[in-house]
């Protein structure tokens, strides 16, 4: 890995050139199968060798920061402030190139995918700004300082490494499928063009250094294919690549040639031929104009090459100006068909005020003077041009026919305020800043800072200002412009000089070469090689065609009339762009010696945007905070504002439980540093906490993806939306298992150490043992790492969740109705089982406040209405509270949570339900009371509310009926045979207990009358009255034949902790030994299978679990609550497999199979119960061989199909009519012709 130098005044722009790589490459290191030979295939894959050095540099710098954190080598902070500063100004511009250059145009081809990824931007920003908070904060002799430093590097590798890989596997096939290979080489092209110069000097290099040789020369031939195919602009990249070595093979030829201009005050280029003439030739004359220098550098109209940022200063002013007396006119003529137009010339003159300030705050003002800074003027410049912007997008938006008049009124103040602005600030400059440069710096050094100051900008920007600058100036002016410009240039940037020469030279009417005059020689005859020697290294300052070679000359089009600058046009061909105006009349030169330079050919491609996400990179460079979300690609998704927070949402519950896992994320990234305690007990209970957090994440994300995120892409307008969001929760699953297993190794070696001293106390370790202390220095290692990882699932999952708040929350309230949102609900809390939930709910409600708690119940109330969801959160919170601890936290929090929402409830539902002993006490009028009450609720079903009323009339009869026989069982003298006190076996041959029923090693007590049975279903079988299962308190061991509290094991010493069985429901007080059995809390039922979210799922609509297959059914309200229609008996609760049907109605599947024998439709509604396509085809071959009498051959009937509803006629028969819609042979006659 190369480290860059932290000085600014290192040549090329402000840069230094990287060394040797401080890691070197192992070019064995396979690299990805796609890499080979991918990039010349598809030239967006180039980015996979800017991913892997970005990749290989975040590695070694955590690897730097963790051998900084366990060593305690003091000097490495410096090295690891140096490589975060290198890292983060590569990323930066790297990120911001993508945010402006591939991401809008992926954007325009696939919606719903760039934002997401500038959004992780915006966050890996925040990261880098978090790091540097650190590393230069006053914490750094404190003990923890460094871990948290070693965790921050690893959270930022964690994050960007999750980023770029994301892109590798969503973003660059849309990429590779959505455009073609001459369109992909664009947009690589406008990304390295939009890139600033000093930082592509210092990229390119390190790039080269980081890959393979095999992946360099693949670099090189894709490369070649991306840049146009100019050799001026080949060689300028290459030499970048190239880096150091063409440096230093350029430097005598550089030096050589300064010497020479020095001592003669005349600028020749080295190989320049003798007469001095121009290589732009003429058309027209065919002769060759030329015009020496006969003046030193000192001669020139400006005393000091400091002053020509005055130049700068008086072509901004004159172009604001213009801008002003434009607004003017267009308010006095009421013309606006050109707004567009000057809106154009706004961003252009706003990009070059944006650099030139930056250019100023980070190069000229700090050599300067330290402490001299104008960066709040800067600032105050920027939100200006930003409001003239969006006051003219306001005017566009209300359209010609609207009262514009104070729209252009506030246009003019604006244009005239910027101005004035800009003049003032200009002016305090002059006075302050340039008399200093004067006195401080020598004229080579003030050079250097202007050339710094312009290499600041990307090519792109600077190929249009180059024109813009030299076009208002004098001749003289321009000269002197470009021969300080070519006297600064290091000897590596000939090319990039020659480039920036030619591009100034398009600028001036003057019919000469600007560049023959300056430095001696026109750029068309420099650097124009055969393809071939491309490939090679090479001296750019002694390449020179010969006489036999055509120059390549950009020809204007001499009719072309120049426009104001800012509007931007092309010729005919593609790669020639001329800025087209000049301010104060200046036209362009359309001569043909025009200066023989290549365009870049990016600022013409309408897959471009400007250079202000550049501009935010190296603001953002000087460390202030990130900057804010104001993309065009955010304008759809961040308008939260308009969304009523006070408005309950029902999928609002569905983001709550983002605070939870927030909450949960900062107990683990601060409490891991307590793992270097060596603590036992602290290790256990972070694991467990660690675990309970997994799991429920688990458990969310999976929600998300099979339920919120496919309702998401339902919608038209929002595919792709969350194609990324699913890749988090993959990546984060890595995460927590690299966690999981990583405390496992270091519980491993927290034991390792108890064993090897024998205490309790890891303290205590004996330091001369070497095996203590390896063990002990792994242990160290593996928790300052184990730290790292938590730091890194926190910032990812906090900005997974950030980014899922900002995006996707808002559009639920903006594309989904609440019943909508009510079903997702519903369809979410249907597929969590009950342990799941009775972990979930605490957890979450205890990082809410009490106003959320309510809020979140109300709104699951809603979803689960149709279900005994309450009556299980009833019964669940009464069986927790009583067993119950004070001293743990979880179930304290179960505490707050079971008063919260039994207070909550709403009671309308919950009718009375006496047990037999407070029947037994009711005397005839409470009765009666009672029944009047269940009579007069008006909430209750028909069905319900008159079973209930004959249960409580003759209730009284069967309390007294019961009681006799239960104190007859107690008081007999053979109470224990009575009782059932004996134990049933489910096979006597082997020993198995149970009954036929169940297999199971206990009798219930039945609470109706005191016997012992093995299942409910024995007791019912022999009893006159049904037995509650869920009142059942006690129960009899068959193994000890001991009765104990009802429970999951036997508690008699002597059973040694006997399970009663397999699976035991503490709410159903059900034991199962045989079968894969679960709780769902919405039937408030034990049902066969795996549970929800597994094999079944809970339709909170029809009250029913379904097989998973059967998510897309048709739903009827409490479909399952009413009995069988073959024989009669209640589906809900019946322990019999159930049938679903088409139509949405149920019945016992062996009453299925039974009925399906003799009938093919439903029973209650008459549509057919499956596909009986094969029938109805037999049928139509019956009827077809039928012939029926004369009289009937000609009559019709009118039909009613059962299975469309729909009316219609068919041929007369006696049995079979034939719908003409859906064919079905369903039907019924309701007319006769």
């Amino acid at each position: 890995m190369a480290t860059p130098f932290s000085s600014l005044d290192a040549g090329g722009g402000g840069v230094a050139i990287m060394t040797g790589p401080l890691n070197p490459i192992d070019s064995s290191t396979p690299s990805k199968p796609c890499l080979k030979n991918s990039a010349s295939k598809s030239p967006i894959l180039i980015f996979l060798f800017f991913h892997k050095a970005i990749k290989a540099e975040l590695d070694g710098l955590h690897r730097a920061a963790m051998a900084f954190a366990t060593n305690h080598h003091d000097a490495g902070l410096t090295t690891l402030l140096e490589r975060c500063h290198f890292l983060r100004a590569i990323y930066k511009h790297h990120c911001h190139a993508e945010d402006e250059v591939i991401f809008p145009a992926l954007d325009i081809r696939v919606k719903n995918v760039a934002s997401t990824y500038s959004l992780e931007h915006e966050g890996e920003s925040v990261l880098f700004d978090q790091l540097f908070a650190l590393l230069n904060s006053d914490m750094q002799n404190e003990e923890s300082y460094r871990r948290q430093l070693a965790s921050c590097t690893g959270a930022l590798q964690t994050s960007i490494t999750q980023h770029m890989s994301k892109e590798e596997e969503q973003v660059f096939p849309l990429l590779i499928e959505k455009f073609t290979f001459e369109e992909q080489a664009s947009l690589v092209w406008q990304f390295l063009c939009s890139i600033p110069v000093n930082m592509m000097v210092e990229f390119l290099p390190w790039l080269s250094s980081s890959i393979s040789s095999d992946e360099h020369q693949d670099m090189r031939k894709c490369l070649s294919k991306i840049i146009p195919k100019e050799k001026l602009l080949q060689k300028v990249v290459f030499t970048w690549m190239e880096g150091v070595k063409t440096a230093e093979k350029c430097k005598s030829c550089k030096d050589n040639y300064k010497a020479r201009c020095e001592a003669s005050g005349t600028s020749v280029l080295p190989s320049q031929n003798e007469s001095g003439h121009c290589a732009c030739e003429s058309s027209k004359s065919g002769k060759r104009k030329y015009m020496e220098l006969s003046s030193s550098p000192k001669d020139s109209t400006l005393s000091c090459p400091i002053d020509e940022i005055m130049l700068w200063h008086n072509a901004i002013k004159r172009e604001l100006n213009d801008i002003a007396e434009s607004a003017k006119k267009i308010q006095l003529s009421g013309d606006f068909s050109d707004l567009s137009g000057f809106n154009k010339r706004l961003q252009f003159i706003a990009e070059v005020c944006i650099f030139h300030s930056i250019a100023e705050d980070r190069v000229i003002f700090p050599a300067v003077d330290a402490e001299l800074s104008f960066a709040r003027e800067h600032a105050e410049e920027e939100i200006q041009f930003n409001k003239l912007r969006c006051l003219i997008e306001n005017i566009q938006s209300a359209g010609a026919n609207s009262s514009s008049a104070e729209f252009y009124a506030k246009l003019c103040s604006q244009a005239d305020q910027i101005l004035d602005s800009i003049q003032k600030h200009f002016h305090s400059e002059e006075v302050q800043v340039l008399p200093l440069a004067r006195k401080h710096f020598s004229s080579q050094r003030q050079r250097e800072l202007l050339y710094q100051s312009l290499c600041v900008m990307p090519l792109k920007l600077i190929e249009c200002v180059l024109p813009w600058l030299v076009g208002s100036l004098s001749e003289e002016e321009a000269r002197s412009f470009l021969q300080n410009m070519y006297l600064a240039a290091p000897p590596s940037n000939t090319a990039l000089v020659t480039l920036f020469s030619g591009w100034a030279c398009k600028g001036h009417s003057a019919d000469v070469c600007l560049s023959s005059n300056a430095i001696g020689g026109c750029p068309a005859r420099i650097l124009t090689r055969s393809q071939k020697d491309i490939d090679q290294p090479f001296c750019a300052c002694t390449s020179i065609c010969s006489t036999e070679e055509r120059p390549m000359c950009v020809q204007p089009d001499n009719n072309r009339k120049p426009v104001k600058c800012g509007n931007l046009f092309s010729s005919e061909d593609s790669d020639s762009l001329l800025l087209s105006g000049i301010i104060n009349s200046h036209k362009l030169s359309c001569s043909n010696q025009s200066c023989c330079v290549p365009a870049l050919g990016v600022n013409s491609s309408k897959l471009g945007m400007s250079s202000l996400a550049a501009a935010k990179s190296l603001r953002s460079l000087s460390f202030t905070p990130a900057p804010s979300l104001n993309s065009s690609l955010f304008n759809w998704e961040t308008d939260i504002s308009s969304t009523d927070v006070g408005t309950l949402r029902p999928i609002d519950n569905i983001f709550k439980f983002h605070k939870a896992i927030r909450k949960d994320l900062e107990y683990l990234d601060v409490e891991s540093e307590k793992l270097n305690d060596r603590n036992e007990t602290f290790l256990r209970q972070f694991t467990g906490r660690f675990r309970l957090l997994w799991g429920l994440y688990r458990a969310h994300s999976n929600a998300e993806d099979d339920i919120v995120f496919p309702a998401l892409e339902s919608k038209e307008t929002l595919h792709n939306v969350s194609h990324s969001y699913t890749l988090d929760h993959k990546q984060e699953e890595r995460l927590f298992e690299d966690i999981s297993s990583a405390l496992s190794e270091l519980t491993q070696l927290s034991e390792c150490l108890n064993n090897i001293n024998g205490y309790d106390n890891l303290d205590e370790i004996n330091s001369d043992s070497s095996e203590q202390n390896d063990t002990m220095q792994k242990y160290i290692e593996k928790a300052t790492k184990l730290q790292g990882m938590c730091k890194s699932i926190r910032v990812a999952l906090d900005q997974h969740v950030f980014r899922e708040e900002l995006e996707l929350w808002p559009l639920f309230d903006k594309h989904f109705s609440v019943e909508e949102q009510d079903k997702i609900v519903g369809q979410i809390i249907g597929t969590t089982g009950a342990e799941v939930l009775q972990s979930m709910l605490p957890w979450v409600t205890s990082a809410l406040t009490q106003e959320e708690q309510n809020k979140m119940m109300d709104t699951w109330k809603q979803a689960t209405k149709n279900t005994m969801f309450s009556e299980w959160l009833d019964e669940w919170w009464e069986g927790t509270s009583t067993a119950s601890s004070p001293t743990s936290t979880s179930e304290s929090c179960i505490s707050s949570l079971g008063t919260d929402v039994h207070e909550s409830l709403d009671h309308s539902d919950l009718t009375f339900k006496p047990g037999w002993k407070d029947i037994f006490r009711m005397n005839q009028n409470e009765l009666e009371a009672e029944i009047r009450k269940v009579s007069q609720d008006s909430t209750l079903d028909p069905r319900r509310k008159a079973y209930l009323i004959q249960n409580l009339m003759t209730s009284r009869w069967i309390a007294a009926q019961q009681k006799s026989p239960q104190t007859t069982a107690i008081e007999g003298s053979n109470g224990e045979d009575l009782l059932g006190c004996t134990p049933s076996f489910k096979d006597l041959e082997k020993q198995e207990f149970g009954c036929e029923h169940y297999k199971r090693n206990c009798k219930l007590r039945a609470a109706c009358c005191g016997k012992l049975y093995t299942c409910r279903f024995c007791h019912d079988k022999v009893s006159d009255h049904s037995m509650d299962r869920k009142a059942t308190t006690e129960m009899m061991c068959m193994s000890c034949l001991k009765i104990q509290p009802v429970g999951p094991v036997c508690t008699t010493p002597s059973c040694g902790g006997f399970s009663m069985a397999k699976y035991y429901c503490s709410i159903c007080k059900f034991f199962d030994d045989e079968r894969t059995v679960y709780h769902c809390p919405f039937c408030n039922l034990c049902r066969v299978g795996k549970g929800l979210g597994d094999d079944f799922f809970h339709c909170m609509v029809c009250n029913c679990c379904l097989a998973k297959k059967l998510v897309d059914h048709k739903c009827r309200e409490k479909g399952l609550e009413t009995n069988c229609p073959i024989c009669c008996d209640f589906l809900f609760t019946s322990s019999e497999s159930v049938r679903a049907l088409p139509c949405g109605h149920f019945m016992h599947s062996a009453c299925f199979q039974a009925y399906a024998c003799s009938h093919y439709i439903c029973p209650i509604c008459s549509k057919s119960m499956g596909d009986m396509a094969v029938y109805f085809g037999m049928l139509d071959a019956l009827l077809a061989s039928e012939q029926l009498p004369e009289e009937y051959r000609n009559r019709s009937q009118d039909i009613l199909c059962n299975d469309c509803d729909k009316k219609g006629t068919a041929l007369f028969h006696w049995l079979y009519h034939k719908c003409g819609y859906c064919g079905s042979y369903n039907t019924r006659v309701i007319k006769v012709e």
